[in-house]
Parts: structure tokens; C-alpha cells; sequence
């Protein structure tokens, strides 16, 4: 009970004001088999957080996610818990031990287990998915291919992981593309999300037309707002100054940022 009320307690609280022992919980709750499968998948979002990873909680986190005996929804969820700390890695690298959550070793044990774990095709779908996921946001070489079959599939479940994909993997511009006009609405807002991390200039009379719609559904304006940003840093304040005024805070806020945003990349593209 006390762990619950802890595990809850982390929940509620931004993780800048985690107790030092935080990470020492959230292992606890992982390695305990007899919680319950609730708690431990909440145990499993919060230990990907930068405040509390580390190469323990990270090799608890992989040894679930190569685990057939752990429920999938924990597998899944550990997965995509590490996908933050990959991407740290890949991108400060290792010069500074005392600056990275996680060692050389363990980062590379986990990118091996995952193409591992995800060529293997007696893994779940959705680990397999989670797994793809966390993976691409630090680049190799098999990701290309990983995609391009996932985008290919009939399964619609496999081409929102491969538009999500899309996003930290370059080359795939004409598949964004295509994806924007998908009649499925979480396809779509990948595929706007992942537009705007290439850059995918084409992109932009759909994203325009979004954010000038009053019919544009939230998750999928916000996915809008950021996009504009990355892609057209110069144009994007006239569309974006509305709804910096918004009643919804979230919207206001996320037009005020990707204002903010498109201001310094506009910046930093003048001054080239």
C-alpha cells in the first residue's frame, strides 16, 4: 500500500520535484513480479523520465521488454520508456560520463536487443511497434528498411508506427506526403507531427489549412502548431497569432511556443 501511495504520489508531482529516491521506488515496483500489472506499467512511464533513468532502471526496463513471461502492456510501455534516454544519448553522446544518464554499453545493448527483438516475429505486434518506436529516435541503419515494411503493411496499427517513424527517420517525404490525406485521423496527425520534424515543405498547404479551419480537432491543431514552425518559420506567426489568444490554455500555449520557435529558427535562418 505504501508503495501505491508512493508510486501515485511521483504521478502527481512534476518530476523536477521527485524525491532523491525516486528512481529507487520506481525499481522496486518494476522488480516486484506480485505487484500489479497497473502500478507496474505506471512504474515503467515514469522511469523513462531524465531525472530518475539510469543503467539500472534501464536494464530493468530492457530485461521486461525481452521478457515473454511479462504482460505485453508492460512490454510495450518499457519499450517506449526508453526511446527518451536513447535519443539523449545518441544526441550529447559520451564524452561526459558525469552528463549521461546511461553508459556506452548499455545504450548499445539496447539498441542490439531491440533490432533484435523487433526482427523477430514471434514478439507481439505491439512490442514489436513500441520497440521500432524507441528505436529510431537514435538512427541505424536497419530503421530504413524497418520502415518502409511497416508503412507497407495493410495493417493500419503498422503504418501509424511507420508515419511516427517517419518522423526521426529522413528519406521518407512522399510517404509523409501521402499520409496527410489519410482517412485515419491518428495517421494524419503523425504524419503532420513528422512533417514538421523533416521539414517537408509540401507539407505546408496542409498544415496552413489546418490551422485555418475552425473544424481542425484539437490533438490535431496542436500537432499543426508545432509543425508550422519547422516549416515555414517565417510564415507561421501570421496563422499562429489568433490562436496564441485562444480561450483553451493549451492551444494559447502552444501557439505562444511555436511563435516563440518560429521566431528564433526565422533568426537563425536570416543570419546564415
Amino acid at each position: 500500500m505504501r508503495r501505491k501511495h508512493e508510486l501515485n504520489a511521483l504521478k502527481e508531482t512534476p518530476p523536477w520535484e521527485w524525491p532523491e529516491d525516486a528512481g529507487k521506488t520506481l525499481l522496486t515496483i518494476l522488480r516486484d513480479e506480485q505487484a500489479s500489472e497497473s502500478d507496474r506499467v505506471l512504474a515503467a512511464e515514469l522511469a523513462g523520465d531524465s531525472t530518475v533513468i539510469n543503467d539500472e532502471l534501464a536494464d530493468r526496463l530492457l530485461s521486461i521488454v525481452q521478457s515473454g513471461a511479462e504482460p505485453e502492456r508492460l512490454r510495450a510501455t518499457s519499450a517506449i520508456a526508453l526511446g527518451p534516454v536513447l535519443e539523449l544519448s545518441d544526441t550529447d553522446g559520451f564524452d561526459d560520463p558525469e552528463d549521461t544518464p546511461i553508459t556506452e554499453d548499455t545504450f548499445l545493448r539496447i539498441q542490439e536487443s531491440f533490432r533484435k527483438l523487433y526482427s523477430d516475429t514471434s514478439v507481439p505486434k505491439e512490442v514489436r511497434r513500441r520497440v521500432l518506436e524507441a528505436s529510431v529516435r537514435a538512427l541505424q541503419d536497419w530503421h530504413k528498411g524497418a520502415v518502409r515494411s511497416a508503412y507497407a503493411n495493410r495493417d493500419e496499427d503498422w503504418k501509424l508506427t511507420a508515419v511516427f517513424a517517419m518522423g526521426f527517420v529522413p528519406g521518407f517525404g512522399d510517404q509523409i506526403l501521402e499520409a496527410l490525406e489519410s482517412s485515419n485521423p491518428e495517421i494524419e496527425r503523425e504524419a503532420v507531427q513528422a512533417a514538421g520534424n523533416q521539414g517537408v515543405e509540401a507539407a505546408w498547404p496542409h498544415v496552413a489549412a489546418l490551422l485555418a479551419s475552425e473544424d481542425t480537432d484539437k490533438p490535431l491543431l496542436l500537432a499543426a502548431i508545432e509543425a508550422a514552425a519547422y516549416i515555414r518559420p517565417d510564415e507561421a506567426g501570421i496563422l499562429l497569432v489568433d490562436l496564441a489568444d485562444s480561450r483553451d490554455e493549451e492551444i494559447a500555449e502552444a501557439a505562444q511556443d511555436a511563435m516563440a520557435m518560429s521566431e528564433g529558427l526565422s533568426g537563425a535562418v536570416d543570419d546564415v
